[in-house]
């Protein structure tokens, strides 16, 4: 008698039927699929032996279950992406969840290189100096209303210039009659020195340092002979054409003060009243 040759699981003869091998258990066709086959996350048959079966993470699908949720495009031989459990060709990904360029109104791409500001996105080649129109990329750039400028384009255009160099002042500064100076530019006219920070003044528009003011422009102390500025609170006495230091205004002979007192002119002298009685 014959040695039987039965399926592992039904029992029923294999002779003349097709069977697979499994775990050195030979098994019928339908007690190999029902047994081992996997079922499909889409359609929730079984996927045969003889099927081509496509998987994706813990999932099992038909090659023909294999699809986009919205398109419904095949993704056999496709890029696809996964949303909430969904499959997506890159398609319908991008023009779902991608961002667009701004400037383009382009899909930008997963993984291309793009900028983004204030919740816009761009292409990193769109993201453009309005001025020059040269990419911006990773440089710093100044935003004005909807438009972006590169930093040299900005400050050429919209910066203020120095009264005297007319270069821009990218920042700080120094306002003199309401005109934007270099701090290092506003200077002395006379001898050059900065002014930033200094008492100062001026005379036809030019400023002047107060050493060199009084040199050149303030009347001289009839008793020292040192420029009176009134500058910084000073006080000087005049008397015709001719003026003081508040300290400097004495008698000339007993070298009292005569600051609020009375006094007598004597030539070039004055004179107090004791001086000017002993006369």
């Amino acid at each position: 008698m014959a040695d039987r040759f039965d399926c592992d699981n039904c029992k029923e003869s294999l002779y003349g039927r097709k069977y697979i091998q499994s775990d050195d258990s030979p098994y019928c066709i339908p007690c190999y699929d029902s047994l081992f086959s996997n079922t499909c996350d889409e359609c929730k048959e079984l996927i045969g032996h003889d099927a081509r079966e496509l998987f994706y993470e813990d999932r099992h699908y038909h090659e023909h279950c294999f699809r986009c949720f919205r398109c419904d495009r095949s993704l056999a031989d496709e890029p696809f992406t996964s949303q909430d459990d969904a499959l997506l060709c890159n398609d319908c990904y991008c023009n779902e969840f991608s961002s667009k360029c701004v400037a383009c109104d382009k899909i930008v791409m997963p993984g291309t290189r793009k900028l983004e500001y204030a919740g816009s996105t761009w292409h990193e080649g769109c993201f453009i100096c309005h001025s020059c129109e040269q990419p911006i990329g990773s440089k710093s750039f100044i935003p004005d209303k909807d438009e972006h400028y590169c930093v040299p384009c900005y400050e050429d255009k919209f910066a203020p210039r120095c009264t005297r160099c007319k270069k821009t002042l990218a920042k700080g500064g120094v306002t003199y009659r309401d005109e934007p100076w270099h701090k290092e530019c506003f200077v002395c006219t006379s001898c050059k020195t900065q002014l930033a920070g200094q008492h100062f003044t001026s005379r036809d528009d030019s400023p002047y340092c107060l050493k060199c003011f009084g040199s050149l422009y303030a009347k001289k102390c009839e008793a020292c002979s040192k420029p009176i500025t009134g500058f910084g609170g000073g006080k000087y006495i005049s008397f015709e054409d001719r003026q003081w230091h508040q300290p400097c205004f004495t008698c000339s002979q007993c070298s009292v003060s005569l600051v609020g007192a009375g006094f007598f002119p004597d030539g070039e002298r004055i004179l107090c009243r004791d001086c000017h009685s002993n006369l």
